[in-house]
């Protein structure tokens, strides 16, 4: 009786995992993979704009489901929250969160952009935490706080040109 009573509980959790899946969207076409891989086989190809949901994270893919099938796709290719939602502040401080370590096809970590004070044994088990991101997002302000804030601090004004891209 414990047994079937333990299966039907790991059933319901399995079919529940959707229920707990965050909202997202593809900013840049790109292809559902069948593994969180480069050279894993493509399912179909995910137009921009097509909405997903974000089910877990492994290093620099996030697994999502869309169109009915289930699958992998670059975090860079994806946004979390609805497209029509997102504020230029928010969208530009989430693509700043997005920057993260990718994975090759051997599951070594081959870059690390943004990222100090880690080791590569903790990059290698970084998971994705959807309550941590929300967090986060719930300090973002309007532009005109920001400018009102910074009028109030007396703050100064200062113009930087911006870094020349690097010749390839």
């Amino acid at each position: 009786m414990k047994i079937t009573q333990g299966l039907i509980y790991i059933v319901l959790l399995i079919g529940a995992a959707p229920l707990f899946a965050e909202p997202g969207y593809i900013i840049r076409s790109s292809d559902l993979m069948d593994e969180p891989y480069r050279d894993a086989t493509p399912l179909l190809e995910l137009e921009k704009g097509v909405p997903v949901d974000i089910i877990k994270r492994k290093g620099g893919w996030l697994q999502i489901e869309s169109a009915g099938k289930s699958g992998w796709v670059r975090m860079s290719k994806i946004r979390k929250g609805k497209a029509a939602t997102q504020s230029a502040a928010g969208s530009e401080a989430t693509g700043i969160l997005d920057l993260a370590s990718g994975r090759a096809g051997t599951g070594n970590v081959v870059s690390a952009t943004g990222v100090r004070g880690l080791s590569e044994e903790q990059l290698k088990e970084a998971a994705f935490d959807a309550y941590q991101i929300k967090k986060l997002e719930s300090f973002a302000i309007s532009e005109q706080k920001a400018i009102r804030f910074a009028q109030q601090e007396k703050l100064v004004t200062r113009k930087l040109d911006f870094i020349p891209a690097a010749a390839e």
